[in-house]
């Protein structure tokens, strides 16, 4: 009888995180919002953003058969606002290699960060590459290969990145980098693609990063850097200062079952 009684007021409590009221998003389903070319496929989609026209932009690592590193898991594809292919953007590309990040500015230019390749490539709406950071392995070089993981990190250096992760940009058309599971720092870049600074480190102090995964601004000039690793948000001003941090516990308030990390 005690089992039972138990059994009955488990089935009938609200859930634990039913307690806090959470706000409703309403939204419309809409299956297949868009149209694939014949014999094209999304591969794993790790990017879509969406230009001034209504454009949508995904970033998928697919046209691959094979191993990542060994082959060019990235393809860049345009769809118009209705969901109708448009074009593939950078087919071939040096820089393709592994998909992480697609952006689009407000001029309209499409960026994208590989994390497999190492860069940054800059496209103008017509689709020409107008900009370049960092650079890939060459196959003739002997050390290519995948990049380990060493602790502690091998030191940054100026203009090379390490899997690098996303960008954004100010009001005066700086370019703010994240950099990114080896790297731990933040880069700056002026609008002509001059190497301004960097900042940070790996380590979970203000200012250190674990994975610096994300990156955004604000109409002031703040700069957001979703810190993974140490899960937390920082936030500085242009020059890499320190404001805040913003921190989430969802461990502290859900039961673990409902928490999903990716």
């Amino acid at each position: 009888m005690k089992r039972l009684l138990v059994a009955l007021l488990v089935l009938f409590a609200p859930p634990l995180y039913a307690q806090d009221s959470v706000p409703q998003i309403p939204f419309d389903s809409v299956p297949d919002p868009v149209k694939l070319p014949k014999d094209t496929y999304f591969g794993e989609v790790t990017g879509v953003a969406v230009n001034s026209k209504g454009h949508v932009f995904v970033l998928s690592r697919g046209n691959t058969s094979g191993p990542a590193y060994a082959a060019a898991a990235a393809q860049l594809l345009e769809f118009d606002a209705n969901g109708k292919f448009i074009r593939e953007i950078g087919k071939h590309l040096y820089a393709w290699s592994f998909a992480h990040t697609v952006r689009i500015d407000k001029q309209d230019n499409i960026w994208v960060a590989d994390k497999g390749s190492d860069m940054v490539i800059r496209f103008n709406p017509q689709g020409r590459v107008t900009m370049v950071f960092g650079r890939k392995q060459e196959a003739s070089d002997k050390e290519t290969g995948p990049l380990e993981h060493p602790k502690p990190p091998l030191k940054a250096e100026p203009g090379r990145f390490r899997q690098v992760t996303d960008m954004t940009w100010d009001a005066a058309g700086n370019t703010y980098i994240s950099d990114g599971y080896i790297n731990s720092r933040v880069a700056k870049a002026s609008k002509h693609g001059e190497w301004l600074k960097s900042w940070g480190d790996r380590g979970n102090k203000p200012g250190e990063f674990n994975t610096p995964h994300s990156i955004a601004a604000d109409a002031q000039g703040n700069i957001y850097v979703a810190d993974r690793g140490n899960r937390r948000i920082q936030v500085f001003d242009g020059e890499g200062n320190v404001q805040r941090e913003i921190r989430i516990d969802v461990r502290a308030r859900y039961p673990r079952s409902a928490t999903r990390r990716t």
